[in-house]
């Protein structure tokens, strides 16, 4: 495995971590070695220690006895070399390249290589250019040669495009795995085992028993140290082409043949295909954007955005964006998919909330209860990963009266937890060449063309009066306009 960016924030906070975790579960071969590559000049030790401290904080904040196993962390280090190079450098290639051939020789055989590109996404296309020139990247002799792409993948449209072509024209798409961390959370990837594994829910997965969708994902912190990177970027682009459309495709998509990584990333390329792409007119009536001004987080005072480090003191970029989605296909005709997210909100969040049609009323007249109690289905991604169902229940007594009744059922309570990043589950996945979790051209570009016209929309109109919503509450008001225009209601971020 070979990391770029190995002195980053990234691999400190997430990849080491999630290798260690990898180790510890033994699900590491015993030939397994990594090469980091960064332009900060470090020793091997240096780097290890560096390394250390992270990953003995993550083991902290589990739900271990918080105390790093020195067994594991000693081989994982053991196997851990650094190589200083700029990425721009065709020397920095042709040195990894000698580095990586002697460390097949103490083998004594060839091996396979992962890179994993822990890098800004300027530097993506050109890594894998370099690799391709030094014939890094080039399969050979049955060793497979696979490169991970970290978000953002691309700006917009365009820019996603353009770099699908640079890589592509080097490498195969099967040699490609563009990553998004969400997609390595259980609950997540249990969305699809529920839907397609239940007789019970599958039946009733369609338009003609489900009102609409809600898809929350809402977080309580700032920009913290990003503000440079959040100033080109905003809420919309960051969050909505990649985490959020991931969680609309499992949600929408259609039973795959099988669960091979093809037929699944086929039918999540078809759900995002099949979203209405807006006109300007419409994006004005279906979208709706934000900013945090200064507020409370946990009975905490908190700036607003504005006041945040490297940003403008009159940015118009958004930290807030909700959206009303009209997917055109046979299943999902007439039911809105409505999204949302943000940060500084009240809580973090992410949620998929599927309300059910409600049954008529008739059978209820000339009782306490004027109509039924909404039916939800709360699949919850963090925290507290688990699934709910809310209905209505008679309460006992010699009156009829209906009351709401929750069914809880919590990873936790039934699975266990260990400290996951996240990410244990994909780099594994890329090991063994499994891409189910992988998103693939088709499938980037579809979720971009959705987002286009919006940014366009949005870049084309009269600056916002931002702030638009004070940190620590619920979000703008215009987002509660959005759904009352349809007669529906934002369940609460609590």
């Amino acid at each position: 495995m070979v990391i770029f960016g190995a002195a980053g924030d990234l691999t400190k906070r997430l990849v080491v971590p999630a290798l260690y975790n990898l180790a510890c579960a033994k699900l590491l071969p015993e030939s397994f070695a990594i090469t980091g590559v960064d332009l900060a000049d470090l020793s091997d030790d240096a780097w290890h220690q560096s390394l250390a401290g992270m990953t003995q904080q993550f083991v902290k904040s589990g739900e271990q006895d918080g105390q790093l196993n020195q067994d594991v962390w000693n081989w994982l280090v053991s196997r851990m070399s650094y190589l200083r190079g700029d990425l721009n450098d065709p020397a920095t290639y042709e040195n990894l390249k000698s580095k990586l051939s002697d460390l097949d020789n103490q083998r004594g055989t060839g091996a396979n290589y992962l890179f994993y590109l822990a890098v800004a996404d300027r530097f993506f296309g050109s890594v894998v250019e370099h690799l391709g020139q030094s014939q890094l990247g080039c399969e050979k002799d049955q060793h497979w040669r696979r490169v991970v792409i970290e978000k953002p993948f691309g700006h917009d449209l365009s820019s996603a495009q353009a770099l699908n072509k640079q890589i592509l024209a080097v490498i195969a798409e099967t040699q490609v795995y563009r990553i998004d961390h969400f997609l390595g959370k259980e609950t997540v990837q249990n969305i699809m085992m529920f839907r397609f594994a239940n007789g019970l829910f599958e039946p009733v997965w369609n338009r003609d028993r489900i009102d609409h969708v809600q898809i929350t994902v809402a977080e309580t912190v700032g920009v913290e140290r990003r503000g440079g990177f959040y100033e080109k970027t905003g809420a919309l682009r960051d969050m909505v082409p990649n985490h959020v459309f991931q969680l609309v495709a499992m949600t929408a998509m259609e039973a795959p043949n099988s669960f091979s990584a093809d037929a699944v990333r086929s039918e999540k390329a078809k759900a995002i295909e099949a979203i209405h792409i807006c006109s300007p007119e419409e994006v004005n009536c279906t979208t709706v954007r934000g900013q945090y001004g200064p507020g409370e987080i946990g009975g905490q005072p908190v700036q607003g955005y504005r006041e945040e480090p490297d940003v403008s003191p009159d940015s118009q970029v958004e930290t807030y964006a909700a959206l009303k989605l009209s997917i055109e296909n046979w299943r999902w005709s007439g039911v809105p998919f409505y999204i949302r997210t943000g940060k500084r909100l009240s809580q973090r969040k992410t949620q998929i909330a599927i309300k059910f049609k409600e049954t008529p009323a008739a059978l209820l007249r000339n009782t306490q209860v004027q109509s039924p109690a909404p039916n939800w289905l709360l699949l919850r991604i963090q925290p507290n990963e688990g699934i709910a169902l809310e209905f209505g229940a008679k309460v006992p007594g010699p009156t009829m009266r209906l009351g709401d009744v929750r069914m809880d059922f919590k990873y936790q309570d039934y699975f266990g937890t260990a400290p996951e990043t996240g990410y244990e589950t994909l780099i594994y996945d890329v090991m063994i060449g499994d891409a189910t979790l992988f998103q693939r051209a088709d499938n980037i570009e579809a979720g971009w063309r959705v987002v286009q016209p919006i940014i366009d929309t949005w870049n084309s109109k009269i600056p916002e009066a931002f702030p638009n919503y004070k940190a620590g509450t619920q979000g703008p008001d215009c987002a509660n306009e959005l759904l009352a225009r349809d007669q529906h209601t934002w369940r609460p971020i609590e």
